[in-house]
């Protein structure tokens, strides 16, 4: 159960993200005559509401159950990845030496907490 937290946790964490990036040209926000106006599409409310699932995993079952200096640096580092690669793959970014150095220093921070 513990790992399938995890897996959940970062599937919602890194598809939310992606849904908001992919959705974020419908975001619109204003103030208008005194009115606060905020609209979205379906792909960015998707994105909203997967991110807040991922938060209230985290929140409510990860931190309980897992030694926080342990298991969140390795969340973090594998999101940053999942993220860079979404950005790469989906979106059609582009990675520089200094991201690529950047993905290299991750993983080796993460392999060093990881020795006992």
């Amino acid at each position: 159960m513990k790992i399938l937290s995890i897996i959940v946790y970062l599937v919602l964490t890194v598809g939310g993200l992606i849904l908001v990036k992919a959705g974020s040209s419908n975001i619109q926000i204003a103030i208008q005559d005194g009115t606060f106006n905020f609209s979205m599409g379906l792909k960015a409310m998707l994105g909203f509401i997967a991110y807040i699932g991922s938060f209230l995993i985290y929140t409510f079952y990860i931190i309980k159950n897992f030694d926080l200096s342990y298991i969140y640096p390795i969340i973090t580092a594998i999101t940053q990845i999942l993220i860079i690669l979404a950005g790469v793959f989906i979106f059609k970014e582009h990675l520089n030496a200094y991201a690529i150095g950047g993905i290299v220093l991750i993983i080796i921070g993460v392999i060093l907490l990881n020795i006992k």
